[in-house]
């Protein structure tokens, strides 16, 4: 079973530290099996967390037979990390443990070397300052998470959960995390990033915040061939107004978001159908199969092909 290993750290932020906790041992498999095993950490017994102190069940000896570390925010991101940790996370990610940190968690990557060269995140109010520590670090303040792959990072709060729910889509396909998704109550992909939530000097035309009815009827159209003078047309605004209300409210341009719409309808209708890769294409708005192949496989990873055999069959899908 994968092992989830969340660090807790002192002056652990209580948020981010259920969050993960929550979210995985309630994720379960099509036969009703946990999906995963959490175990909480810390280099010493108690942890203070602000409102009260934490008793950590297992040590930092832990890390290195997990299969995931998280590592929660801390409301002092800028103390400085102590040789055990850093040297437990170093040598964990080194033996090729996926690592990945929610809200301020991202200091303590950052800390350890992990980052860098990498891109990365952190709530928007800390992105200044992890960069500015951390220059090595590729700091985008803009989004929800960031995933190199091995080592993730995500903003705060809310956006933990945007991450852990990610991982379970990662590893067990998007059937599996939309059920993880409904028992906390969230989205499975909240569109967009931080730069909707960012306090600006100015605030946006009120006209700014009412996207939402757009991305409903994009969500109801994505079969259809629909041209970005379409989608401002709907809108009725010019296409320089919807590209700039659009990055303000989702940190991202309308043809973007609706690529990356379509390729997550079709990886739950390969999971969940018995229709042709070619079919699955054509029913959520790819003009070729050529090019559902390559978005899928930009967007994701991997062919549609190599999608549906890992996760298909756990949904009652069958290859073609």
């Amino acid at each position: 079973m994968h092992t989830v290993a969340v660090l807790a750290l002192d002056q652990v932020i209580p948020f981010d530290l259920a969050t993960p906790i929550e979210v995985f041992t309630r994720t379960r498999l099509p036969g009703g099996g946990p999906g995963y095993r959490v175990r909480v950490c810390a280099e010493a017994p108690e942890v203070d967390a602000g409102a009260f102190t934490l008793r950590a069940p297992w040590g930092l000896d832990r890390l290195g037979e997990a299969d995931t570390i998280i590592v929660p925010g801390t409301a002092r991101p800028t103390a400085a990390l102590t040789p055990a940790v850093r040297a437990a996370l170093r040598e964990a990610a080194a033996a090729g443990t996926r690592v990945a940190s929610i809200c301020t968690g991202t200091f303590p990557l950052a800390a350890s070397g992990l980052l860098d060269g990498l891109r990365a995140t952190t709530h928007w109010l800390a992105a200044e300052s992890l960069a500015a520590a951390f220059p090595e670090v590729e700091v985008d303040p803009n989004v929800l998470y960031t995933d190199n792959g091995r080592i993730l990072t995500s903003a705060g709060a809310a956006a933990g959960l945007d991450l852990c729910l990610h991982l379970v889509r990662r590893d067990h396909g998007s059937a599996v995390a939309a059920e993880a998704a409904r028992l906390s109550v969230m989205p499975l992909e909240r569109e967009g990033g931080q730069a909707q939530f960012i306090a600006h000097d100015h605030a946006p035309a009120p006209a700014g915040s009412a996207l939402e009815p757009l991305l409903e009827w994009l969500r109801e159209n994505l079969a259809r061939p629909v041209t970005l003078d379409d989608i401002a047309a709907h809108a009725g605004m010019s296409t320089r107004t919807l590209i700039r209300r659009f990055r303000e409210q989702t940190g991202t341009t309308p043809l973007r978001w609706l690529h990356h719409a379509r390729v997550r309808r079709a990886q739950h209708l390969l999971e969940t159908t018995d229709d042709s890769v070619e079919r699955v294409g054509a029913r959520v708005g790819f003009g070729s199969a050529t090019a559902f192949r390559d978005r899928f496989k930009r967007t994701t990873g991997v062919s549609p092909h190599a999608y549906r055999r890992a996760f298909g069959a756990r949904a009652g899908a069958v290859s073609p």
